[in-house]
């Protein structure tokens, strides 16, 4: 059986009970919301562990949703689009959300994608914890030089720890990820001074049976690079090679 507490965001209250239904009949806890004052409520009174949002809602729409809670949160977002239009998508990527499903859908593909995101995603108690400076003491650095067993990987000017699925200041503030912009640094830590294509880093960070399109890639790497580049208009860390894909050059010390 599956787990984990689940938010369904939709101004249908059919849909919102069907989905809520067939959820937990497999094991999840849901709560339903006709939209954000409803949401507002229920994570005020106990935390989430994934979203599911409607774009298309009256009053406040699922982007400004997505686009607040992703300003003060990594909760993992999946975004329910009522119509296969690549602008949704573009857009809802772009203020955060970590997938994305076009209605009508097969409630089983619902199901794998929350499964995916809830397998790659921060540990609610995790994003409560003030991140610790990592020092050069307790970092390992991408091409395997010793220290301690907690990996941290050096990008730019944060530090990702792996383990604890965070992204470090030198300060020790914590940088928001979500869980695809996790997945994606944590693919190139374990492939540096490494050209990986779009279709290798959709392998490397999403289930099998998504369908995300591979251009998501460029805007997900866009949102890393504003968090890690000192330049993200002349990226040093996560390079383009242009016709190719995307290359992790790990700092020289």
């Amino acid at each position: 059986m599956d787990s984990g507490r689940l938010i369904v965001v939709d101004d249908e209250p059919d849909l919102r009970s069907m989905i809520a239904e067939y959820l937990g009949k497999h094991g999840f806890t849901v709560r339903t919301a006709a939209g954000g004052i409803e949401l507002d409520a229920h994570l005020s009174a106990e935390a989430a562990d994934l979203l599911i949002l409607d774009v298309n809602m009256p009053g406040e729409d699922g982007f400004a949703i997505a686009r607040r809670i992703r300003a003060a949160s990594k909760l993992p977002i999946l975004m329910l689009t009522a119509a296969d239009d690549i602008v949704d998508r573009v857009v809802g990527l772009e203020v955060g959300a970590d997938d994305y499903l076009t209605k009508p859908f097969d409630l089983r593909e619902l199901r794998a994608r929350i499964r995916a995101l809830l397998r790659r995603a921060v540990p609610q108690t995790a994003q409560l914890t003030q991140a610790s400076a990592a020092t050069p003491d307790n970092t390992k650095s991408a091409d395997g030089a010793s220290g301690h067993a907690n990996l941290k990987v050096r990008f730019g000017h944060m530090v990702l720890d792996l383990d604890a699925h965070r992204l470090i200041a030198s300060d020790g503030t914590e940088m928001m990820l979500t869980a695809t912009e996790f997945g994606l640094l944590e693919a190139f830590a374990r492939h540096p001074n490494r050209v990986l294509s779009r279709e290798q880093l959709l392998d490397l960070t999403h289930d099998p049976d998504s369908d995300v399109f591979d251009r998501s890639i460029d805007i997900r790497i866009a949102r890393i690079r504003r968090k890690v580049e000192q330049d993200p208009a002349n990226p040093q860390t996560i390079k383009t090679v242009r016709g190719a894909g995307y290359m992790f050059v790990p700092a020289k010390t």
